[in-house]
């Protein structure tokens, strides 16, 4: 498949080319296939939730063993799709298996402790069973957390051992790198339990009330993608670890709601403009006799992004970000001389995204480094003494991630977007960073491509998908050649989504120019199967529009709530707005100091589009988001009701005040500075324009976006005399898991479109 552009609309064609590609005739070959018709469906709000999953089986968590003789996975049972299993593929045998049944270590409902409840919350792990595990470091055991405890299982004898059986809950469960030990926080101290003798040893003495030891506070968890507070060094001798001080962040009180009962919930939460924790870092010995703080310095008002240690172990890295996010500095600190040094200080005039590509290298002499100080996230080869080697990718496109840096060959792995923003692929290019604009492209198939590499760097482990393919997981040679499916998922007649195949729309993608002139910005549009001539249709633009996200890409969507309006006789609508990801920081910075209304004057070019398409009804142009996306329909409605005739907003933002620090500072900087840009930002200032039908929605246990944001929005509505539509779910926390929830939840925002476009 092939991009090929134009100004109005962007063609994808399919190249018959390229290799082990079987999704450009599934679609032919089940039509001619008898028993699929056969099986053809309606596709239903129920069915999209049910089991088995319509996407297929495609598996979680991939790993390679240390050894590299098999993949593991977590794979839902076929009878419960929700609860986990952990299978493997074995790379000799060319078998896959079931490894360890988590109903073999516990078998009944998981009882949590708050602290892991909201920690799964902030990673996004929904489920039951098995939800993580880990190898040691030779791959002979495995460690998995559930409920509460710790269990270690021997892959040779294949028994299982509860390490831990207290009342206290285990949290944050790690192998020590070497093997020999388990670390974890409980009651908010850090512990070590040598698993040959079964000694265990605590840390930390003071963790209590505000004082959490090894642990990750909340903007950490929410906004930097930091789930921990502690690390261990690769010698297996000392742990850094974060000391954080929650006495200075205001408590709220806030209720959770649910069918029964009503929670009274004292939060710490750091609203934007106020005190956030205090934080030091540390570092303690393996046996808790010495524990020795790092001075990071006299400002209490930072954050601690990132902590690593070097390989040599004498060395721990980490990383100081300024309140206002505009100066990221890499720091060095040595053990043994107590003496610190910088490697790195990024800084601008807007903010400075965080990243997780920093890799130490084996000579301890170097390291690589991402940074966007050219607009583009790119990849550096700096020395220890803070000197830059090389620039090793540039251009105007983006890097991902790092995936795998080969040492001996000489060559640096990395996803990006070097092609095409819509499509994510593996790359390589050479250490020595003398062709740093010719990335040598390793991935073979147009798409999107998630990567994980073997320890050693002969073979990857590649999920891909494409807008007509469900998600496929292979392994693969390091040139990027096929070896073998870990799972194929094709669509054969027996595939979850076969009886729906047929009727799949795939969507026409395109760009449109910004009102600025020069911004392209891409959109992809989904029309019903059999349009009739001349007849006009309503449109659902479905919207996030918020920073660090990216909807319009070549990646499968398969048999969703897209799906299902467009068989009730909606065309659906998505286009990624300036503020969103992987375009660069020029797309990006636009909506600095002000939000809503650069995103809402992107979406208004979009609707003016359509407003160009003879089958469009320009009077039944409806706009549907979550999150961002909430906050999003509210200020189109209440700013753009000529273009956008009704909306539903979920879980939304509506005055940033009452959101948290990290994210909202870093983008319309602090209270004090910006008042009159939070002002605008909030919804509150348009509420009277609002003039078509509104429907609102949120979770009444949300400790993200607190539900206090939709009471303030009833209240303003309600004094304005403005109608609306509510509907709230008893217990539901910002994400709205599960299968009854989300039936009821888009049946109602179906039904609100239909009640007024129809």
């Amino acid at each position: 498949m092939k991009f090929t552009f134009n100004k109005a609309l962007l063609v994808l064609t399919f190249s018959c080319c390229l290799p082990i590609s079987f999704i450009a005739h599934a679609k032919s070959d089940m039509q001619n296939n008898q028993s699929a018709a056969k099986l053809s469906q309606t596709l239903t709000i129920d069915r999209i939730y049910s089991s088995p999953s319509l996407n297929g089986q495609a598996p979680k968590s991939l790993k390679f063993s240390p050894d590299g003789s098999r993949v593991t996975y977590l794979k839902g049972k076929a009878e419960d799709l929700y609860r986990y299993d952990l299978w493997e593929y074995n790379l000799g045998t060319k078998q896959h298996k079931l490894l360890v049944d988590s109903q073999t270590l516990f078998s009944g409902p998981e009882n949590l402790s708050d602290e892991e409840k909201a920690r799964r919350e902030r990673q996004r792990i929904y489920g039951v069973g098995i939800m993580e595990y880990q190898f040691s470091q030779d791959g002979s055991a495995l460690l998995f957390p559930l409920n509460g405890d710790i269990y270690h299982y021997n892959l040779a004898d294949k028994s299982a051992k509860r390490l831990t059986d207290t009342e206290g809950f285990e949290t944050d469960v790690k192998f020590s790198p070497k093997g020999n030990f388990v670390s974890y926080i409980r009651e908010q101290n850090i512990y070590v339990l040598n698993i040959e003798s079964g000694d265990e040893q605590q840390l930390t003495k003071d963790g209590a009330g505000t004082i959490k030891n090894g642990m990750s506070e909340f903007v950490a968890q929410e906004e930097m993608s930091r789930m921990t507070g502690y690390w261990w060094s690769p010698d297996e001798k000392n742990i850094a670890f974060l000391r954080v001080d929650e006495s200075p962040v205001q408590t709220v009180i806030r209720n959770e709601i649910y069918a029964e009962k009503i929670e009274l919930i004292e939060q710490r939460y750091p609203a934007t403009g106020t005190n956030n924790v205090h934080i030091k870092l540390a570092i303690t010995d393996v046996k808790g006799k010495k524990t020795r703080f790092i001075d990071i310095g006299d400002d209490q008002d930072i954050y601690i992004a990132r902590v690593k240690w070097f390989n040599d172990s004498s060395h721990l890295s980490y990383q100081l970000q300024s309140r206002d996010q505009k100066q990221l500095t890499l720091k060095a600190y040595h053990l043994k001389k107590r003496r610190q040094t910088t490697l790195v200080s990024e800084t601008s005039k807007h903010w400075i995204n965080l990243h997780k590509d920093l890799v130490f290298l084996n000579d301890n002499k170097t390291f690589i480094w991402a940074s966007e100080r050219n607009g583009f996230k790119h990849l550096y080869h700096y020395n220890l003494d803070g000197k830059l080697i090389a620039q090793l990718t540039q251009g105007n496109w983006v890097v991902d991630s790092i995936a795998n840096v080969d040492e001996k060959n000489g060559w640096l792995y990395f996803t990006g977007r070097a092609d095409t923003p819509l499509e994510r692929h593996l790359y390589r290019v050479p250490m020595s960073g003398k062709s740093p604009q010719q990335v040598q492209r390793i991935s073979q198939r147009n798409g999107f491509h998630s990567i994980r590499f073997s320890k050693k760097s002969d073979t990857y482990i590649d999920s891909f998908s494409n807008i007509n393919t469900p998600t496929q997981v292979s392994l693969n040679a390091v040139n990027g050649e096929h070896i073998t499916w870990l799972a194929e998922n094709a669509v054969t007649p027996k595939h979850p989504v076969a009886p729906f195949f047929n009727d799949l729309v795939s969507p026409e993608f395109g760009s449109l120019t910004a009102d600025d002139g020069k911004t392209d910005l891409f959109y992809k549009l989904y029309k019903p199967n059999n349009m009739q001539p001349g007849k006009k249709y309503p449109v659902i633009v479905r919207v996030y529009g918020g920073p660090h996200a990216q909807r319009v890409t070549n990646s499968w969507q398969g048999a969703d709530m897209t799906q299902y309006m467009l068989q009730q006789g909606y065309i659906v609508y998505q286009l990624d707005n300036r503020g969103s990801n992987y375009r660069g920081t020029d797309f990006e910075f636009p909506i600095y100091e002000e939000l809503g209304n650069i995103e809402v004057n992107d979406q208004i070019t979009g609707v003016k589009y359509l407003h160009t398409l003879p089958y469009v009804d320009k009077e039944r142009i409806g706009i549907f988001g979550h999150s961002y996306g909430g906050y999003m329909a509210l200020m189109t409605m209440f700013k753009a009701g000529n273009y956008f005739k009704a909306g539903v907003s979920g879980a939304p933002v509506t005055d940033w005040l009452l959101y948290d620090t990290h994210y909202t500072e870093r983008y319309l900087n602090h209270p004090k500075v910006n008042a009159q840009g939070y002002q605008k930002s909030s919804v509150f200032p348009y509420v009277s324009g609002l003039s078509g039908p509104l429907m609102v929605y949120h979770g009444m246990a949300d400790d993200n976006v607190l539900f206090t944001n939709t009471t303030k929005l009833m209240k303003t509505l309600q004094d304005q005399g403005k109608l609306f539509e509510l509907m709230t779910y008893p217990g539901s926390k910002h994400s709205m898991r599960g299968k009854k929830v989300k039936v009821h939840l888009n049946t109602s925002i179906v039904s609100f479109f239909d009640r007024h476009f129809k």
